[in-house]
């Protein structure tokens, strides 16, 4: 009960002082990040349904693997090879969470790894505080233009260059689709009690909102929680919570470590789920040559102290 109260207490700290601050306050209200939240309450207007739950855990996962796999492992640092196709549809399906293209996404991510927790780096917790690394950066529209000199590698691919210049089209395609679906299923199969609308509240924009703090908890939670397998140069952490919500992306000090790796949790009992989808694609032949972390990692491993919690 303390540690909860603790954390409790942080929590509180860190919305007060984000409140507190007038730019703050500006940026949240014009922001359409906090317009989504807003309209994520229409929940309690639309009703729930199980048909409309089972379309939020469909939109969380299939996004939350797009970004994870997609937009950090593939487009940001390149760890496996796909086809241009796969690659278009991993750049389409992440780009429905809302947050920008895979270009502006993968720039802003090199950026932090060169920078990582250094006063350039635009979202670090230490630099600045936990609010301005979970979700201020991205409300600040000083970060909304593309780094062009950090993506030349994507650059080349016209198909990429479309989906950051019109990124809201695959957020519209996800909406059409979630209400042509509600609508079906209210036609054929009234007593599931759902609808076009409802469809749309649940399996997007809540949807959208619970993808917002789980993928920003790697921003933010991950470089002040947990513990540091590795003596890196920045506060870079693992956590297993954070790795739980999102399929792999908690083991934060692991990946700092050797950034280059498909696979973020480095033994068995570190749950990847999504390095597990990738070797499934893998069989498939959708993707290949998934990097995996060296032996010279594991034996760095072995050698460095047992872990400490340095959450406190």
């Amino acid at each position: 009960m303390a540690f909860l109260s603790i954390r409790m207490h942080s929590v509180r700290k860190i919305f007060s002082h984000a409140f507190q601050d007038e730019d703050n306050r500006l940026l949240m209200a014009s922001s359409p990040i906090f317009i989504m939240h807003v309209l994520a309450l229409g929940v309690f207007f639309t009703g729930f349904s199980w048909a409309a739950f089972l379309a939020l855990v469909v939109t969380y996962s299939v996004r939350v693997f797009a970004l994870t796999a997609g937009f950090h492992r593939y487009f940001s640092h390149r760890a496996f090879k796909t086809s241009r196709l796969f690659q278009f549809v991993l750049g389409w399906v992440g780009t429905s969470s809302a947050q920008l293209g895979p270009m502006w996404w993968a720039a802003n991510h090199r950026h932090h790894h060169q920078y990582s927790d250094k006063e350039e780096d635009i979202h670090s917790p230490v630099v600045k505080d936990a609010f301005w690394a979970h979700i201020g950066w991205v409300l600040c529209r000083a970060y909304g233009e593309i780094q062009q000199d950090r993506i030349k590698d994507l650059n080349k691919y016209p198909e990429l260059r479309f989906i950051d210049r019109f990124h809201v089209l695959p957020v519209l395609s996800l909406i059409l689709v979630l209400y042509i679906g509600g609508a079906v299923l209210n036609a054929y199969f009234p007593g599931l009690g759902t609808s076009g609308m409802q469809f749309v509240m649940w399996g997007f924009f809540v949807s959208t909102v619970l993808v917002y703090h789980v993928t920003f908890c790697v921003n933010s939670v991950t470089h002040i929680i947990g513990k540091k397998r590795f003596k890196t140069d920045d506060e870079s952490r693992n956590s297993w919570w954070v790795a739980l919500l999102t399929f792999g992306e908690g083991w934060h000090n692991n990946h700092h470590r050797w950034p280059f790796s498909a696979r973020q949790g480095m033994y068995w009992w570190e749950l990847d789920l999504s390095y597990l989808v990738l070797r499934g694609l893998e069989r498939l032949g959708l993707v290949w040559d998934l990097k995996v972390y060296p032996e010279k990692i594991y034996e760095e491993a072995r050698m460095q102290p047992l872990e400490v919690d340095q959450s406190s």
